[in-house]
């Protein structure tokens, strides 16, 4: 962690204060700017928010291996502690799509983790956190919008969706409000990926600027005294970073999870 707040100095001290964007260095971010003018310390610069969620998901995948590799009658502490995660989670599904619900645990199971991951992936020394960025924010949500907007063609079918979407209309007045309805719809089904990734992308962005803006108090408060250790203000934060962090996975997850409830049923069928 001190160390952490020293690389953090010495990455962006060349750098116009102005410039910088007080977030903890990653491993990438430190050899890009020692060897920013070769081409393999920009090529990995250019791609380190996609080099981490594949780090992440290689952990998490990994992770899962060694818990379920080994199925025994009386399971380890390690396989037990993990069977109580995948069921308190797959209750909590249930609760909400009904027995329905079960062929989306997985989904739901895998992006729940891979957030949560992802989220505190940024308070390891020299790792970053890629759910502070937007593009893999967005990616996780149209995962989403795109699932929902299947669910809801297979439901209802094109011409059925299409009449949900209008209002369900059947009296005059409501065919004439059709073209409203049905334009005040469209704005909402695309808004749902728009605030998910907003939402996921801004509360860590936040918490990482949190933290690394302490980080470095720390590292000039202790300048004077010409030793790169620091004092870490930053911990505190680092705790409310994991409730946090915890809370934005939960928050995704279920509100895809309720999406999903409102494509599950066909038109006309009470959820």
């Amino acid at each position: 962690m001190i160390m952490g707040q020293y690389l953090f100095w010495l990455a962006n001290a060349h750098e116009p204060i102005e410039n910088r964007i007080p977030e903890l260095p990653n491993f990438i971010s430190v050899l890009y700017h020692r060897f920013q003018h070769t081409t393999w310390a920009q090529y990995l610069h250019r791609w380190e928010n996609i080099i981490f969620a594949i780090l992440v998901a290689s952990l998490i995948s990994l992770v899962a291996y060694l818990g379920a590799r080994k199925k025994e009658i009386i399971p380890s502490k390690f396989q037990n502690l993990l069977e109580i995660a995948v069921e308190k989670f797959s209750h909590l599904i249930l609760e909400v799509l009904g027995p329905e619900g079960k062929a989306y645990i997985p989904f739901l199971g895998t992006l729940f983790i891979y957030i949560f991951t992802m989220n505190i992936f940024g308070m390891v020394p020299l790792m970053k956190a890629p759910s502070s960025s937007l593009n893999i924010t967005a990616a996780l949500a149209i995962c989403v919008f795109c699932l929902v907007q299947f669910l809801n063609i297979r439901n209802m079918g094109i011409f059925g969706f299409l009449y949900h979407l209008a209002g369900s209309p059947k009296s005059m007045l409501e065919w004439i409000l059709a073209p409203l309805m049905f334009s005040l719809e469209i704005i909402s089904q695309l808004s749902r990926p728009l605030t998910l990734a907003l939402r996921l992308f801004g509360n860590v962005l936040g918490e990482d600027i949190l933290i690394g803006t302490f980080a470095l108090m720390g590292v000039v408060i202790i300048s004077s005294v010409e030793t790169f250790v620091g004092i870490p203000l930053q911990l505190p934060f680092m705790f409310l970073g994991l409730l946090t962090s915890f809370m934005q996975a939960l928050v995704f997850t279920l509100l895809s999870t309720v999406y999903i409830l409102l494509s599950m049923h066909k038109e006309g069928e009470k959820n």
